[in-house]
């Protein structure tokens, strides 16, 4: 079977795949993590615990399997994704605030099942956001990883179990999954003449500061993220309109302001790199899944936008599910026809 595509969503397909015994082969034009999943933040983090639907429950399913997966992912292939679940602290903005988090965090009690917490806790010196109220939402459910790091484990491990990968062009066998991004959305919508989904701009940026034990911090929109090889990553934007997808520019100074404004540590630090580019985001804006539509055969793993990091092994088990055992489990809200 093929997979097109080497970004997170591909790359966890073939895994899944691959484990099952399928021989695979990943082809990618431009290489391993080229596209979105090359980014520099990696939060993998839960939305609020009161909402709750297919999404948000399939969403905990992932983050508490996904140290587990990890865990064996590195194993097989010798290289690090970065993973470590650390937990993520927020400001409490005021009185209000505060209340609807005391409120969820009784719901998170019963919702994420005793497994992880969600907690209002006193602002303490040190590393943490600086917080209106004196108060912190911390939870330990979120987690932080590498992006690209974890593609090259990804890729490290299905070479292991026998699957290839081809940079550039390659001749594609038996089933093929679809995983190529917001080029693949543009793809899917020409071809089924409905809009299925769009790229959003993201632009995020590399602090040179080593607080690698430290929880991520999420503050006026902006994911403060901690990691292993002692940097921190800032991020990021949304933009549905750019001339240049990969440019860095304003709208990064004012993320990294607005990092500094929360997390004052960061001030005397260097900012080593900045990055942008272009995250697939679906109509529905959940995973999209399935089979592709009039095309037997062919199958589509896409839209991960800011969640894709985190639900891609579970998503890709899915997918696997359906396309070497013709099990069909996929959630109504991820199915391709939810973005057509």
């Amino acid at each position: 079977m093929t997979v097109r595509g080497a970004g997170i969503f591909g790359l966890a397909c073939a895994h899944a795949c691959a484990t099952r015994g399928a021989r695979v082969r990943v082809i990618d034009r431009a290489g391993i993590a080229a596209g979105a999943s090359g980014g520099v933040v990696g939060a993998l983090a839960p939305h609020t615990p009161d909402a709750w639907n297919a999404k948000t429950a399939f969403q905990l399913v992932a983050l508490l399997e996904a140290e587990a997966y990890w865990a064996g992912v590195d194993a097989r292939s010798g290289i690090s994704s970065g993973y470590a679940r650390l937990g993520r602290l927020q400001p409490v903005a005021d009185d209000r605030a505060l209340s609807l988090a005391r409120a969820r965090e009784a719901s998170a009690a019963g919702l994420w099942q005793g497994r992880a917490e969600w907690r209002v806790v006193r602002a303490k010196a040190g590393w943490g956001p600086v917080s209106p109220t004196g108060w912190l939402i911390h939870d330990t459910l979120s987690a932080r990883i590498a992006p690209r790091a974890a593609c090259h484990s990804l890729a490290g491990a299905i070479r292991d179990l026998g699957g290839e990968i081809v940079i550039g062009e390659g001749a594609e066998a038996g089933a093929v999954i679809d995983a190529t991004g917001h080029d693949g959305l543009a793809a899917l919508a020409a071809d089924t003449g409905r809009p299925a989904g769009t790229g959003v701009k993201g632009q995020a940026a590399v602090f040179g500061l080593d607080r690698r034990d430290a929880p991520q911090v999420f503050a006026d929109g902006v994911h403060i993220v901690p990691h292993a090889d002692g940097t921190v990553a800032v991020g990021s934007t949304s933009e549905t309109e750019f001339a240049d997808p990969t440019a860095t520019d304003a709208l990064l100074d004012d993320v990294i302001a607005r990092a500094v404004a929360y997390c004052p540590e960061l001030a005397g630090a260097p900012v080593l790199a900045r990055w942008a580019g272009v995250r697939p985001r679906a109509r529905s804006r959940a995973p999209m899944l399935g089979p592709w539509p009039g095309r037997p055969g062919r199958y589509i793993a896409n839209g991960g936008f800011k969640i894709g990091l985190a639900m891609a092994p579970a998503c890709a088990g899915l997918l696997a599910d359906l396309v070497l055992e013709g099990r069909d489990a996929i959630p109504e809200a991820f199915r391709v026809e939810a973005s057509l």
